[in-house]
């Protein structure tokens, strides 16, 4: 256990180190926090969006903010959740900007069986949820972030993590049925 904090406070403190040398203006400390974060960035807004180029789009607008907005990060070992946090306010401003389709899987075309067609309805489905829900449900049981951390980045109480998770879920289970059963 001891192993783990001492790697994890050796994490932090690299990431302190380049967000002192991005506030003096060093280009390549800047390059290293995108590239450390990029991937789980560029995931999450996947996942939320449901789309790649716009997760492309969202990961770029969401470093850039970061940067921007580096004077309002009150502790340097906070980066990850802050840009996270700013990119899935991002990602969620884009999901309520979409008109819903109410769209559901075609019977026969995308019957859950095979693990390519279990995914594609999975997509459609997580689709399908409102933008609250598909992010709580994202962010806990795709990303598996903790509680505390899906509330951090969605600025709310856990409580309200815990409710809306249970209503994705339900959500969730009702269209999985619906759709298994063509």
């Amino acid at each position: 256990m001891d192993h783990v904090l001492t790697d994890r406070a050796a994490v932090l403190a690299q990431d302190v180190a380049w967000i002192e040398r991005v506030r003096q203006g060093d280009e390549a400390a800047l390059n290293a926090l995108v590239a450390k974060h990029r991937g789980r960035v560029l995931r999450v807004a996947a996942n939320l969006l449901r789309d790649r180029m716009e997760a492309e789009d969202i990961a770029q607008e969401a470093f850039l903010k970061s940067f921007r907005e580096l004077h309002r990060l009150r502790d340097d070992r906070a980066y990850s959740g802050f840009i996270y946090r700013i990119a899935v306010r991002l990602c969620y401003d884009r999901l309520r900007s979409r008109k819903p389709t109410g769209e559901m899987p075609e019977r026969g075309e995308d019957r859950v069986g095979s693990a390519v067609e279990t995914k594609v309805v999975v997509e459609k489905l997580l689709d399908r949820l409102p933008p609250d829900l598909r992010l709580t449900l994202v962010l806990r049981e795709i990303e598996q972030l903790s509680y505390d951390e899906v509330a951090e980045v969605m600025a709310c109480p856990v409580g309200t993590v815990r409710s809306r998770l249970h209503a994705a879920r339900e959500r969730f289970r009702e269209m999985w049925t619906e759709a298994e059963r063509g």
